[in-house]
């Protein structure tokens, strides 16, 4: 028998045990939201670091923005193929914990860098920021210190839906915890303000780039890119009087994966310093937990608000509905 012929059955049969390997790697499916897995946002770099240790094949799947996120999951279903969703906030988490698709993480005490206690049962926080108008300073002499301020400018702004899209429902939360009964009042004087209402975050923020409007509903942290990545400081966030609407973004599995196990450690591994390094200067938001290097030294340069406005998750979903329809009366005008 000639060599060359031994050798072409070995390929044959490395080639072969190979690929039963790979096939044999377990997929974690993550759901999240369209940044998150952008070539610019932290999901490559996450999906490296802990395939590397896991053996695993790391799948994230974009499915919009975070409120439509948990409505595919809901409209799923028992059956649906995710194992861990990543992306909801306080906003959202009283309707998913109801929908009974989501186990509890059985995650040890963290010692978490929020500015409010945490001690959720199903959902492990991993970043967190403040709502805020964003704008250019280079274009926007006069800013407004309050929404009523806003209402009687002539500043053009672009915000998020509420049904879709979790910066959406922060600004509806906001109006509301900032001033109650008024809310209607000031969504009716806001209302010729707004160019335009994106189903998510990267449409609106991208129309704001564009020059199609004078703000765009961001976050505090938002300044920190363009002064970190671009060496632009003509971009900061309005500093209201009333305060600014707190996000806190979280992740949870589903009751009915496949792969509990590996979906607790990516769970465990998400409030990691090697996952929560890559938070500030991909996802632009504040760590979980603040990493031991600390925070970029943009960061130093944001607006830290005063005052932090946050409904409990079950009053959050208590006062929703009715807020959505004081927003679409006041927009349909």
């Amino acid at each position: 028998m000639r060599r060359p012929h031994v050798s072409t059955l070995m390929m044959a049969g490395f080639l072969t045990a190979t690929t039963a390997v790979a096939q044999d790697k377990p997929v974690l499916t993550v759901y999240t939201y369209d940044s998150f897995v952008s070539d610019w946002g932290p999901g490559p770099r996450i999906e490296a670091a802990f395939e590397a240790e896991c053996g695993c094949d790391l799948d994230f799947v974009a499915t919009g923005d975070g409120a439509a996120l948990l409505s595919r999951v809901l409209l799923e279903g028992a059956g649906t193929e995710a194992d861990i969703v990543l992306g909801l906030d306080t906003g959202l988490t009283d309707a998913a914990t109801k929908s009974g698709l989501f186990a509890p993480h059985g995650q040890e005490s963290t010692a978490y860098s929020l500015p409010v206690d945490w001690a959720d049962p199903v959902f492990v926080p991993y970043d967190w920021g403040w709502f805020a108008f964003v704008y250019d300073r280079t274009k926007t002499d006069t800013v407004p210190a309050d929404f009523e301020a806003l209402a009687a400018s002539d500043l053009t702004i672009v915000i998020e839906d509420p049904r879709s899209s979790t910066p959406g429902l922060g600004l509806l939360l906001w109006v509301k915890a900032a001033h109650g009964d008024r809310a209607g009042a000031i969504w009716e004087g806001l209302a010729d303000n707004i160019v335009t209402v994106t189903p998510g975050w990267s449409e609106a923020y991208g129309l704001f780039l564009e020059g199609e409007a004078d703000m765009v509903l961001s976050y505090t942290t938002s300044p920190a890119y363009h002064l970190i990545a671009e060496s632009d400081d003509t971009k900061a966030a309005a500093a209201f009087a009333e305060g600014h609407y707190l996000q806190v973004e979280v992740a949870a599995k589903l009751a009915g994966t496949d792969e509990p196990a590996l979906a607790d450690r990516f769970l465990a591994f998400m409030i990691s310093e090697a996952f929560q390094k890559e938070i500030p200067e991909t996802n632009w938001m504040y760590p979980a937990v603040t990493p031991g290097t600390g925070l970029p030294d943009g960061f130093a340069t944001l607006i830290r608000p005063e005052k932090s406005l946050l409904f409990a998750p079950e009053e959050a979903a208590a006062i929703r509905d009715a807020a959505l329809v004081e927003w679409q009366t006041a927009l349909s005008r």
